[in-house]
Formats: structure tokens, C-alpha cells, sequence
């Protein structure tokens, strides 16, 4: 990895991520009566709680209302959720006036085109080895891992072990 995007790692004091295709595979998974399933990795859960240990808090970012995505997140212990938000971008300024943070100390995973503006405007931008072409065009880190396969793992080791604290 690049010696200069390690560093900005150092610096990081939230992580923003999007769900699908991030944390989920992007699928959807449908019963007979209209329940919509998702699928999370237990790697994902562990580095919410690996991050929170070091005081880094994991905030979900997505256009969705799903109580699937609110109790994952509870059970996580994910510390905000900001749902049903078309224009992403938008929170940053909460973020930042929130946890007193600057939008160098973000990263956001996202992975399609309605993350593109958030991930322009933060300190790193990350997304999936499957995400949307573009989107890998634009960011500063494509992960190894495909959505739903343990990104935000991938990310959370990166960041503690930039911090000597993996």
C-alpha cells in the first residue's frame, strides 16, 4: 500500500459505510410473504466492535429504511444509523460537528453511483473489489474483499494496525 494513504489511516477517527454491497453481497433475499432478508458477515460485526474498542465509531450510511439493517446495527453495536438518506453527502457536516471530527479523520465505504459526492469529501474513500467501475475509479482504496465478504474487516485492520493496536 501506498506509504502516504497508510498514513492518512493513522488519522482516522470514524468509519461511515454504506450496506449493500458493502456489508451485504448486494442481494436481497425474498420468502414467499414478501420478507426481504439480508446476509452480513460475522468478520463485519467483530470490526465494529474491534473499532469501538479504540474509540472509533461505526456510523451506517444508506437509503434504506430496513429494520434489518437497525438491529444488526444494534446487536453490533454500530453507533449511529442515518437511514432513508438519498443525497449522502449531506451528513457529512453532522458527522463532523457531532463527533467533533474534521472530514479528514472519515473514511466512507460506499460502492455505487449514489455514493460518489460522499466519498469525494472524505479523508479516505474505500470501496468493495465488486463495487460499480466507476466508483473504484474515484476512490483512494479498492479492497481485496467483495462486498458482504468482510470489507469492513479488511478496513478496521487497516486502520488499528496503522495504530499499532491490532
Amino acid at each position: 500500500m501506498n506509504p502516504k494513504l497508510l498514513k492518512k489511516f493513522q488519522d482516522i477517527k470514524i468509519v461511515l459505510t454504506d450496506v449493500d454491497g458493502v456489508l451485504t453481497d448486494g442481494g436481497m433475499y425474498y420468502s414467499s410473504k414478501g420478507d426481504v432478508m439480508k446476509k452480513f458477515h460475522v468478520r463485519d460485526g467483530m470490526a465494529v466492535n474491534m473499532l469501538k474498542k479504540h474509540n472509533i465509531p461505526t456510523i451506517i450510511v444508506t437509503k434504506e429504511k430496513n429494520p434489518i439493517i437497525t438491529q444488526w446495527a444494534k446487536k453490533m453495536n454500530v453507533k449511529k444509523i442515518f437511514d432513508g438518506v438519498l443525497d449522502k453527502e449531506k451528513i457529512l457536516k453532522k458527522v463532523c460537528k457531532e463527533f467533533d471530527v474534521k472530514t479528514s479523520n472519515i473514511v466512507y465505504i460506499g460502492d455505487d453511483v449514489n455514493d460518489m459526492d460522499l466519498l469525494k469529501n472524505v479523508g479516505i474513500s474505500i470501496s468493495p473489489a465488486d463495487a460499480w467501475k466507476n466508483t473504484k475509479q474515484i476512490v483512494d482504496y479498492v479492497t481485496e474483499k467483495h462486498g458482504g465478504k468482510g470489507v469492513l474487516r479488511e478496513i478496521s485492520d487497516l486502520i488499528l494496525d496503522s495504530n499499532n493496536k491490532l
